[in-house]
């Protein structure tokens, strides 16, 4: 995927089937190379992702926030980052993602705690790589051990919405490209629940 541009704006990659997508690795010479700078460049690259490129009319914007993405010795989704998205953008609501193992709880419990700080709706908690899917037997196997996850949401108050597993065919497509045209048939519990949220 390219970005292109105006004389003021930058023009967001697309997909083949026409999702834009924007992102600092799209605008390195050399995608292997890490982005080095310091915690303010790196906030003010991220809002003008989101006013100097031309989004144009799009019914949804979803703003990823890896683990990592915090300063440093803070943990994932507590740091400069997420701050920013929440005092720059117009959100609507975050949604938690976590995995299987216990010692996550921790890090979710101060995520939900600095949403709650900025008065930031919480949409709800997903699982990710919650378990694999033998091929032969159909047997759920929890690689990272049992899922915490009804707890989580029990304590902090939030809705499950749904536990994504381990899929290869889908991280093989995402390699190829082509994750857009893959059985995601394992997503329709999710994609049942997210109308209902308001």
């Amino acid at each position: 995927m390219d970005v292109s541009a105006t004389q003021d704006a930058l023009i967001p990659a697309q997909t083949a089937t026409g999702i834009k997508v924007m992102s600092m690795n799209l605008l390195t010479d050399d995608e292997t190379q890490p982005v080095v700078w310091r915690s303010p460049i790196i906030t003010g690259a991220l809002k003008q992702f989101w006013t100097d490129v031309i989004w144009g009319d799009v019914d949804y914007m979803f703003v990823d926030m890896p683990p990592g993405t915090g300063v440093v010795d803070m943990p994932p989704g507590t740091g400069d980052i997420p701050l920013t998205v929440f005092q720059s953008l117009p959100v609507d609501g975050i949604i938690i993602v976590t995995t299987p193992q216990e010692l996550v709880s921790m890090i979710v419990e101060k995520a939900v705690a600095m949403a709650k700080l900025m008065k930031m709706p919480i949409l709800g908690i997903v699982e990710n790589m919650s378990y694999v899917k033998c091929p032969h037997c159909g047997e759920e196997i929890k690689v990272f051990g049992e899922s915490h996850i009804e707890e989580i949401a029990a304590k902090e108050g939030l809705r499950v919405i749904g536990r994504v597993p381990i899929n290869p065919a889908l991280a093989k497509a995402a390699d190829e490209g082509t994750v857009e045209y893959a059985d995601t048939s394992f997503l329709d519990g999710i994609m049942e629940v997210l109308p209902k949220i308001e």
